[in-house]
């Protein structure tokens, strides 16, 4: 076996963080020579075997930070260190800090022209980290790792989203980092192939992988991470653990946010409202809440079957205030329907096929009235 230790990169020290970071700042000139101030000025660091999650709302600067973590964005302002050296410095061999502090995209970034083993193998060999021979080796046993051994001789267009998304995280630990960055790494897939790419990535966890993800599934980020940051306007606003974040937040812009993933509310105020957008509103909380399609579609179609043929007539528009409210403590949903007028409960008639329909779909329904506003609550 040819000698490779020349190009073997050093040791890791464990004295020290792996990353840290300090007084990090990401500005942008826009068209109107105005500056976009995204990164605010971010302090942390991340140890050896860390699991971080980052959350929080859109336009936040969640992907920026990422992306200047191994300088695929140049810092404005600030200092990043990796394993001890400042790799800011303009002196410094990012090929070879990234080879270390892999990312893993949210839009897969593999050659479309080259097969997906020679997609695998292209950064090692040509970082000569080890032989084109051994790199093939370890990109087949990668292949098997990640259920595509079939695959090494496709190409990208060939495979599902999914599969591309698994290829990439393979092309990240044929580099055999010691860090990997995921930037929202199941955002552009179809809702069936989320779950695929989410266990390889919990494989990779359990196996004392250093990661840094930017995602939008909760439930993933409370079973993976062991500390999170919720990040808002440039700055990690909160850093916890899963517990405190999702649990018992310290800061109201995190309890705002939180709230708002555990609670969907729709006002219905017309009988022409854009039911599809409420529907998919739907489908996807569901999903953000990891929960089954079986239950998603119970929500579905009991609201259907509650507004379209009972709360809503021709001759009458009732002013409807719907939340639907996530329970993790036993994975019930219950949808609850405010609406105002005379006591009306629509489920009076047991013999009707839409109450049928409903009774069918919960774990059980109640309707109050308090002399202003009806409300039922649907749990499922």
């Amino acid at each position: 076996m040819t000698d490779n230790n020349k190009n073997k990169l050093p040791e890791i020290s464990t004295s020290q963080p792996l990353i840290e970071v300090k007084g990090l700042k990401k500005s942008f000139m826009l068209k109107d020579k105005s500056t976009l101030d995204v990164l605010k000025g971010i302090d942390y660091t991340v140890n050896s075997g860390d699991k971080i999650v980052i959350v929080g709302p859109s336009g936040g600067g969640k992907s920026t930070f990422l992306r200047c973590l191994n300088m695929l964005e140049i810092p404005t302002e600030g200092k990043i260190y990796f394993e001890g050296k400042d790799i800011t410095d303009r002196h410094c061999n990012l090929n070879r800090v990234r080879a270390r502090m892999c990312m893993v995209f949210q839009h897969f970034n593999l050659f479309p022209h080259k097969t997906i083993l020679q997609n695998i193998t292209l950064a090692p060999v040509k970082l000569k980290i080890k032989t084109k021979a051994e790199t093939e080796e370890k990109a087949r046993e990668l292949l098997k790792r990640i259920g595509l051994p079939e695959k090494a001789d496709a190409y990208p267009s060939q495979l599902s989203g999914g599969q591309k998304q698994r290829v990439a995280i393979a092309r990240a630990l044929a580099m055999e980092p010691d860090v990997i960055l995921f930037d929202e790494p199941t955002s552009a897939l179809d809702p069936e192939m989320v779950g695929e790419v989410l266990d390889l990535i919990k494989q990779l966890a359990s196996a004392g992988m250093t990661m840094v993800c930017v995602t939008h599934e909760m439930n993933f980020a409370k079973n993976v991470s062991n500390r999170i940051f919720y990040m808002d306007e440039g700055v990690i606003y909160e850093d916890g653990t899963p517990q405190q974040i999702f649990e018992n937040p310290q800061k109201e812009k995190t309890r705002r946010f939180i709230k708002q993933l555990k609670v969907l509310s729709e006002v219905i105020d017309k009988n022409s409202f854009d039911f599809p957008a409420i529907n998919s509103k739907l489908e996807e909380f569901g999903r953000k809440q990891m929960m089954s399609q079986k239950q998603i579609y119970k929500m579905q179609l009991a609201f259907e079957e509650l507004v379209m043929q009972k709360l809503i007539g021709e001759n009458q528009v009732r002013d409807i205030r719907m939340d639907v409210e996530y329970s993790e403590k036993d994975g019930t949903v219950d949808m609850i329907f405010g609406y105002g007028g005379d006591k009306f409960d629509p489920l009076g008639d047991e013999k009707e096929l839409t109450v049928i329909t409903l009774r069918g779909i919960t774990n059980s329904i109640s309707h109050k009235y308090d002399g202003n506003e009806n409300v039922l609550v649907l749990k499922i």
